[in-house]
């Protein structure tokens, strides 16, 4: 059976307030490590099933890891996505400003309890979610990527706090300073996409 590959996508992405080239680099290669084992796991899968019953446990084993490959590839691409075409805020009649002030009662308010999400401590990402069925969005703090991502909800905007995103240009000590460039980079027009191809 030929199998369809993920494809790594390429980013547009300027120079950036605070992340040093190098940092993106090698962000990047991670990116497409994620992309290349999303692919190799699936080859491996269509080749164990041939022998389910025989290949249960290892087959069950490689299942799990695929979560945290295509989860780390997905993630990455929100994340990188969010630089291209340099840092443009969000107009104020924008549908995305409009669901946060709802959900979250001001802009500043959701953006301060995310950036109080994204300071904890441990490594993870912090997230944006629109909640399809409710209809809403969901601010959440997720440990490892193949676990506890919000079921059936579309990632609008995603943060990488794993210390390979900013422990170069910052120290482990810079992570706040790292959240206040993330923002000072972001382009909310690509954010603002992601809202509204999720709330269709």
């Amino acid at each position: 059976m030929n199998i369809k590959k993920f494809e790594e996508k390429k980013f547009n992405i300027p120079e950036l307030k605070g992340i040093s080239g190098k940092t993106t680099e090698e962000h990047l290669k991670l990116y497409a490590g994620y992309v290349k084992h999303a692919n190799l796991i699936r080859e491996k899968i269509e080749d164990m099933k041939g022998e389910a019953e025989k290949n249960a446990y290892a087959l069950a084993e490689v299942t799990r890891r695929f979560g945290f490959e295509y989860n780390g590839m997905r993630n990455h691409e929100v994340y990188f996505s969010g630089f291209e075409g340099g840092p443009k805020t969000l107009p104020e009649n924008s549908s995305l400003k409009k669901q946060i002030e709802d959900d979250f009662g001001s802009f500043d308010g959701w953006l301060q309890e995310f950036k109080s999400i994204a300071l904890t401590r441990g490594i993870g990402w912090a997230m944006l979610y629109y909640d399809r069925k409710d209809r809403r969005l969901l601010n959440a703090w997720i440990d490892e990527q193949h676990l506890g991502q919000l079921q059936d909800c579309a990632l609008i905007l995603g943060l990488d706090m794993w210390e390979h995103s900013f422990v170069a240009d910052y120290q482990p000590s810079g992570k706040k300073t790292y959240i206040e460039d993330f923002f000072a980079n972001i382009n909310w027009e690509t954010t603002e996409g992601n809202f509204q191809n999720s709330a269709i």
